[in-house]
């Protein structure tokens, strides 16, 4: 019989299982929550396994942390499906109910070099479902190709049909508008298309980190000495991924502080959407009780100074750890400035920090870092050497 990981903390169904064989990769199970979110409405039924879970953890060695702070790194940059990062958490809940009202195909919309779009298309297709994108453009590009830079080259690859907007058009008429206008054409067309939401955030795509908790539950409980963490600290760049961390770690054992440093909307913002994905949960608790959300869009979404580009190269040649420069890289970024400017808030802190993927957007970054890594040369070959 092969191994497992248990996927349940204190009691729970053999359900939630993921064999160590490998087998269990693409499968569709039923599905039990942590025993702590059991009181959660509604929970869904089912799972499909398309990440390679769980992440690993290890040190991470930033220079310059306040005294006596330890930082840790969850690697979901290593989860899986095409790079997917953790957006693989969400969609298998979310792919899961695609399958189980009988759709064929997955409508999704976001930036031109969304992350959650060429995961979701990567999931898709490993479940026979096609994909129909809708990306947003500046206004001279939206009547060009958009071209095979990072996220676009695996997205068509795997054959996703994109259709571009401007970012005037997308502000005028909203996400859900315009899905919606898209569904309505396929349905006409004999399609069954299910509608993901930007980053996949809705309520049933929180239960992906949900999850994550009691797998960062589960990993702590295999430790030696077995010791929590004070702070887990994360890009917030749609809102489900801090509400379910926030929620798990308030419902669980962990109790550990969830901070969002926000890349795109203010910090009021996400207080508000993060409240409304709680509600659609039945928790009754406020969302500013849970987490706490902290401004780091600097020049706005997926916009980078040279300065957050420079902090992401040092850090990938100081630790071996390449930060994508949209959500992790920022959401670093900003917390080595918090400890400098505040560092009493972190001295003494064991902190995980949560890498969330995007490895694929620092290639449309190229031109902006080609001036920091310059480190090449001819080789050197005297004429006296034999070729």
């Amino acid at each position: 019989m092969a191994s497992t990981i248990p996927t349940t903390v204190n009691g729970g169904s053999d359900t939630g299982t993921r064999t160590l064989s490998g087998f269990g990769f693409l499968t569709k199970r039923s599905y039990d929550p942590p025993p702590w979110a059991s009181h959660l409405s509604p929970i869904p039924s089912h799972i499909f396994s398309l990440g390679h879970l769980p992440t690993p953890i290890h040190k991470w060695n930033l220079p310059n942390l306040p005294s006596n702070t330890e930082l840790w790194l969850k690697r979901d940059d290593l989860s899986g499906m095409q790079l997917s990062g953790n957006k693989v958490r969400k969609l298998e809940f979310l792919m899961a109910d695609a399958v189980a009202q009988g759709s064929d195909c997955i409508i999704t919309i976001g930036g031109i070099q969304s992350n959650h779009c060429r995961a979701s298309v990567a999931a898709a297709k490993h479940l026979n479902l096609d994909s129909y994108l809708i990306l947003r453009t500046s206004e001279v590009l939206v009547d060009k190709d958009p071209g095979l830079i990072g996220n676009l080259l695996v997205e068509r690859l795997l054959g996703a049909q994109v259709e571009l907007v401007s970012k005037e058009e997308y502000a005028k008429i909203g996400s859900v508008a315009l899905t919606d206008l898209l569904k309505e054409k396929l349905i006409n067309k004999g399609r069954r298309p299910y509608v993901i939401p930007v980053g996949g955030s809705n309520s049933l795509g929180t239960w992906g980190d949900i999850e994550a908790i009691r797998e960062i539950e589960k990993q702590l409980q295999d430790l030696a000495h077995g010791a929590g963490f004070d702070d887990i600290v994360v890009a917030c760049g749609c809102g489900s991924t801090v509400a379910g961390l926030a929620l798990g770690s308030w419902l669980s054992c962990l109790k550990a502080t969830v901070h969002g440093f926000s890349v795109c909307n203010d910090p009021d913002y996400f207080y508000n959407y993060v409240q409304c994905l709680l509600d659609g949960l039945s928790v009754g608790v406020n969302s500013r009780d849970i987490v706490e959300v902290m401004d780091a869009k600097g020049l706005g979404f997926e916009m980078n100074t040279a300065e957050e580009l420079k902090f992401v190269k040092e850090v990938a040649e100081a630790t071996g750890v390449v930060l994508d420069p949209v959500f992790s890289g920022k959401a670093a970024y900003a917390l080595t400035k918090d400890m400098a400017e505040h560092p009493q808030k972190w001295q003494g802190r064991k902190i995980l920090f949560i890498h969330t993927g995007g490895l694929l957007g620092l290639y449309d970054k190229v031109d902006q870092i080609a001036p920091l890594v310059g480190n090449w040369q001819r080789m050197e070959i005297h004429k006296s050497t034999s070729v």
